[in-house]
């Protein structure tokens, strides 16, 4: 009796689905379900097709080349960040620069880490592509529409892969770079009394030996310990190109023309005390780049530690 009843709801299911006696699935006829089939392919098909033509017509709105929003209507904004170089890898939180100067297979990786980043600068054939074309630029030679300015890595001095960024002598290289936004214009301080009371001595002594105001219009760098201590363990330091000590005027406005390469700033920490977490933070300077040390706005902190 029990197997009678179960297959009894079997047979029950099964009819529901199909009834062979009527020839109906689901208690519809095979036009029935025909015509349903037919609706929902006409009414999807039109339905991705109205989709597909609003894509066509917002992707016609969009400039590949030039962000629809910009400056201040961007999620951006307009004030620039510093970004450094290398950067640690087993630890995307760390900012610890921390190696053996006696120990080559300490310190490769790091040299590695630099020579993968700058790879595109060594080689720009492998960035510049259609008709864009790259010039030696100047103060007083800014790149036309179709130029894009070239960075020059001979202007480096020791911190080139040559010479493993001069990590083997415990004078690390880091390279600065400024976050791009596209059509942002620095706003240069070009005399002395602009110059802010905060700026670095040395830094305010190299803006002053520069006589033509033309030659000032750079985005300035420093790099400082962030505690009196930093400072003191810190020791001397050296930017390049040594010329300028920060960003050129002539790669700004950025305009994502092919083949840019941002410029970049070396900057060699000559002897750091060995054997102490040395604190460094750097910061950009113009006009029109904010600063604050606890959002790391316009600066970039790191540590370093030499064994």
């Amino acid at each position: 009796m029990t197997g009678q009843q179960s297959y009894s709801k079997t047979d029950y299911y099964k009819s529901k689905i199909y009834d062979p006696r009527t020839k109906k699935f689901f208690n519809r006829s095979p036009e029935s379900c025909a015509k349903i089939g037919l609706f929902y392919l006409i009414f999807y098909g039109m339905l991705a097709a109205l989709v597909a033509i609003c894509m066509w017509v917002f992707l016609q709105t969009l400039n590949p080349r030039i962000p629809k929003w910009q400056l201040d209507r961007s999620i951006i904004g307009t004030n620039p960040g510093l970004g450094f170089r290398p950067m640690p890898t087993n630890n995307i939180e760390s900012s610890l620069i921390w190696f053996q100067g006696s120990n080559r297979t300490n310190y490769q990786p790091w040299v590695d880490n630099l020579s993968r980043f700058l790879d595109g600068y060594y080689t720009p054939s492998k960035i510049a592509k259609g008709s864009g074309q790259i010039k030696t630029c100047s103060h007083s030679d800014f790149p036309h529409d179709d130029e894009v300015c070239e960075v020059d890595v001979r202007e480096w001095g020791k911190c080139n892969k040559d010479e493993f960024f001069d990590y083997h002598r415990s004078s690390p290289c880091i390279f600065l770079k400024l976050n791009r936004i596209y059509g942002w214009t620095p706003d240069y301080y070009l005399y002395d009394h602009e110059l802010p009371p905060d700026m670095p001595k040395q830094l305010k002594a190299h803006i002053k030996s520069l006589n033509n105001t033309r030659d000032r219009q750079n985005i300035w760098v420093s790099c400082e310990g962030e505690t009196p201590a930093d400072k003191e363990y810190i020791g001397s330091i050296s930017y390049y190109p040594k010329s300028v000590q920060g960003f050129p005027g002539y790669y700004f406005p950025y305009l994502n023309r092919e083949g840019y390469l941002s410029p970049l700033v070396a900057v060699r920490f000559e002897r750091p005390v060995p054997g102490i977490v040395i604190n460094v933070e750097c910061r950009a300077w113009a006009k029109n780049i904010r600063y604050g040390r606890s959002g790391r706005v316009g600066s970039v902190h790191f540590e370093l530690l030499i064994d």
